[in-house]
């Protein structure tokens, strides 16, 4: 065996541990993903509560941040009135733990409420509060939802920024797709992001989605340099899940052979197995750890 044959095995051989590291470390880390939209009104409070029951069907452990500090309702979707909210954690009056409540198995809340409008205008000792509660708190999950709020102010910019994956939710109007656009343009000129996931609502059709996606796709190409989108699917619209949030259940439970539960369980497996970035190292204390770091608005 030659001196070139041998290093490029050596090479090859070392290639395939790094891999491996990657992989492994992967696996140990929840995904972090924002679930986002440019506008109200889209569902996406609504897909983050049945997204968290599809993943706890396939035996992941979900938390979910109610990070829409506007109007703090997924805890309608789920039927619970939580008592306690992040805002009594910042004021110290009560610890993350008791604060979290499960309303199914497999799956935690962090409930945001009124009080909690100022989560990014954090004081120094309410950061450190923060951290250190994360640290303390029993946070092990295979995958966090945060649900931001609509639009683009500061608040949803950050947790998006502090995420590993932002999965942006858009419907086939036309204010929905332009305010999409909007979002991935302020995050990748001012903020420097280059990765979104799509996820089409309230479609008649594949093709409607697709072509949901087609425009997003050919705007941001032409216009935002370095950026990429990702189609992960879409969800029809379905007289089953306007059904189920009048009984203030998840459809994924309350119907699932619906069409959009279907849906649903597709677009779960497509995010718990779509490769990771090799720079998405993300745990819960570290995203933290990036939104308490972001300058102040």
């Amino acid at each position: 065996m030659d001196q070139a044959t041998s290093l490029r095995k050596m090479i090859s051989r070392q290639g395939a541990q790094r891999r491996q590291a990657v992989a492994a470390l992967s696996s140990d880390q929840p995904r972090v993903i924002a679930v986002s939209s440019g506008k109200g009104g889209v569902g996406k409070t609504n897909l983050v509560g049945n997204l968290a029951r599809a993943f706890a069907g396939m035996g992941k452990e979900v938390l979910i941040l109610d990070a829409d500090l506007g109007l703090a309702n997924i805890d309608i979707l789920f039927g619970i009135r939580p008592a306690f909210h992040i805002g009594h954690v910042l004021n110290g009056e009560k610890t993350l733990n008791e604060v979290m409540v499960s309303p199914a198995d497999r799956i935690r809340i962090i409930p945001a409420g009124s009080g909690t409008s100022g989560l990014t205008h954090l004081t120094e000792g309410q950061k450190l509060t923060l951290l250190g509660e994360f640290e303390d708190a029993n946070l092990k999950a295979d995958v966090v939802l945060i649900d931001t709020g609509a639009g683009i102010s500061k608040n949803v910019l950050y947790f998006n920024l502090a995420a590993d994956e932002c999965l942006l939710v858009a419907t086939p109007e036309p204010t929905s797709i332009t305010d999409a656009y909007a979002m991935m343009k302020v995050m990748t000129a001012e903020h420097g992001a280059r990765h979104f996931k799509l996820v089409v609502n309230m479609v008649s059709s594949v093709k409607e989605a697709k072509q949901v996606f087609l425009t997003l796709n050919q705007a941001a190409e032409r216009f935002l340099t370095g950026a990429v989108l990702e189609y992960m699917g879409h969800i029809s619209m379905d007289p089953m899940l306007r059904r189920s949030v009048q009984e203030r259940k998840t459809v994924f439970t309350a119907y699932p052979r619906a069409e959009c539960s279907q849906q649903i369980a597709k677009l779960a497996k497509v995010l718990v197995s779509a490769p990771r970035r090799h720079d998405t190292e993300g745990s819960i204390r570290l995203f933290f750890k990036r939104f308490t770091a972001l300058p102040p608005a």
